[in-house]
């Protein structure tokens, strides 16, 4: 469980593409630090294993799976992206509740900025936009943000310069692809309140 507040900036350092999956090699002084073989660390919202440690970077297997659902079938050698560990028990929940399974990918439409802030509109799938609502909670590249507006097939955020200095979203154009991954209550709720509709 994350809580989708980045903890640094990482790199990929190489990716091998193997029959059915891909390695990646990623650089990371902070996520490193105190890991080891089997724990989970976030890459741009998308819950790895670590399978190897050397220094400051680590090794994770990507599955088929995964890289057909998200961005990271994009990752290159040199690409930069969002790391955060698994939040412990008892800290404090900085963000909300993210569970590192990404839900689709979206693309970054348009940049506003601003003097203090920037906003950022990004296309959302159509089976997502039910789960997307303004002020609500969404992930987007692993990082927890606030949806200021909600329309059809898209929405948008507004991003400090901390978020913008500190993540990826301070480097993504519009047409680049972002992991997206929605409140996870709203799909509990859903599937919950059909089952009850299901019963009457």
């Amino acid at each position: 469980m994350f809580t989708g507040i980045v903890e640094e900036l990482g790199e990929v350092t190489a990716v091998e593409t193997l029959d059915d999956a891909s390695r990646f090699r990623l650089r990371g002084p902070v996520v490193t630090e105190g890991a080891k073989h089997g724990d989970s660390i976030a890459v741009n919202g998308v819950c790895l294993t670590v399978v190897d440690l050397e220094g400051d970077e680590f090794t994770a297997d990507v599955m088929a799976e995964t890289l057909n659902r998200s961005s990271l079938d994009g990752l290159t050698a040199g690409a930069r992206v969002n790391l955060e560990r698994p939040m412990a028990l008892g800290a404090r929940l900085g963000g909300h509740i993210v569970q590192g399974h990404v839900d689709g990918t979206g693309q970054v439409v348009e940049r506003k900025p601003s003097e203090n802030w920037e906003i950022v509109k990004i296309s959302l799938p159509a089976d997502l936009t039910r789960y997307v609502v303004e002020k609500g909670s969404i992930t987007v590249d692993g990082i927890s943000l606030t949806v200021v507006d909600a329309g059809p097939d898209y929405f948008t955020v507004s991003l400090i310069p901390t978020t913008l200095g500190l993540t990826t979203l301070g480097l993504k154009e519009p047409g680049d692809p972002v992991n997206l991954e929605v409140d996870v209550v709203a799909k509990y709720v859903e599937r919950l309140l059909g089952a009850r509709g299901a019963e009457r």
